[in-house]
C-alpha cells in the first residue's frame, strides 16, 4: 500500500510540473467557433501597443479561470481567454466606449506586449489569462 501511494505521488508531482505558462495565438482563438456568437462584433478589439485614438475611459485587467479537468491545454486556454476579452468587451460597453485597444497579457501583473499570441498559465485543474486593455470611444 505504502507503494502505491509513493507511486501516486511521484505521478502527481510529474503531472503538476508539466503544468505551466504557454502562449496561444490571438487570431486563431479569436476566430474560433467557439467565439462565434460569443464575442461582441460592435466592440473593436486591437492587440499590442498602438496609439490611442479617440477618447480614453480608462485601463481595466480581466483576470479569468477556467476549469480545465478533462480538457485540453488548447481549449481551457481558449476558454479562459473568451472569457477575459468579453469582460474587456463589456466593460466598454458599461462606460461607453466601442473598442478596447493596447490589449496584452497581464498575467502575475507582468505586462507583456504581442500583436499574436496571449499567455495562458494552464493547469490540469485550472486555467488562466489575464489580460489588460484600455477603453476608448472612437
Amino acid at each position: 500500500m505504502k507503494t502505491l501511494i509513493s507511486l501516486l505521488s511521484v505521478g502527481t508531482l510529474a503531472a503538476c510540473s508539466a503544468a505551466g505558462p504557454i502562449m496561444r495565438p490571438i487570431n486563431q482563438d479569436l476566430h474560433s467557433a467557439r467565439a462565434d456568437g460569443f464575442l461582441n462584433p460592435s466592440i473593436e478589439l486591437s492587440f499590442g501597443k498602438s496609439e490611442i485614438t479617440g477618447k480614453n475611459l480608462g485601463t481595466w485587467v480581466s483576470n479569468k479561470k477556467t476549469n480545465s479537468v478533462n480538457k485540453d491545454a488548447s481549449t481551457a486556454c481558449q476558454i479562459a481567454f473568451l472569457s477575459a476579452v468579453k469582460s474587456l468587451q463589456d466593460r466598454a460597453v458599461r462606460e461607453g466606449g466601442n473598442a478596447v485597444t493596447n490589449i496584452h497579457s497581464f498575467y502575475d501583473k507582468v505586462p507583456e506586449w504581442s500583436e499574436t499570441t496571449y499567455r495562458c498559465k494552464d493547469g490540469h485543474l485550472m486555467s488562466g489569462v489575464a489580460l489588460r486593455g484600455t477603453v476608448v470611444k472612437k
